[in-house]
């Protein structure tokens, strides 16, 4: 390896990407968490039925945590783009460009 020298750092494994399967766990509890909230919400709305406007907040907060725990749920982290090393070679000329020719 002429001109470059090799690069003895070692890499760093806390800056490794988590597994696929530690990705969906943490997918999976946060999909878990924001559906038991739904629950409470309903029940606090049974609750204060007296208070028609608060009733209505807690049955208007319950009714999106499904989808916004869907949207949650699906989505991945992105992937992180990584630069790719590639042999670059150095342009050689194989012979110079005056000859001498003979023509007959």
């Amino acid at each position: 390896m002429k001109g470059a020298e090799r690069d003895d750092t070692p890499v760093l494994i806390t800056q490794a990407e988590p597994s696929y399967e530690e990705q969906f766990a943490a997918r999976k509890r946060k999909y878990m968490i924001m559906m038991s909230m739904r629950i409470p919400c309903l029940l606090l709305a049974g609750l204060t039925y007296h208070t028609w406007w608060l009733a209505l907040g807690f049955v208007a907060l319950s009714v999106p945590l499904p989808w916004i725990a869907v949207l949650i749920a699906n989505d991945r982290p992105p992937r992180k783009a990584e630069k790719v090393n590639r042999y670059v070679r150095e342009p050689r000329a194989i012979e110079g460009g005056n000859h001498q020719v003979i023509e007959g």
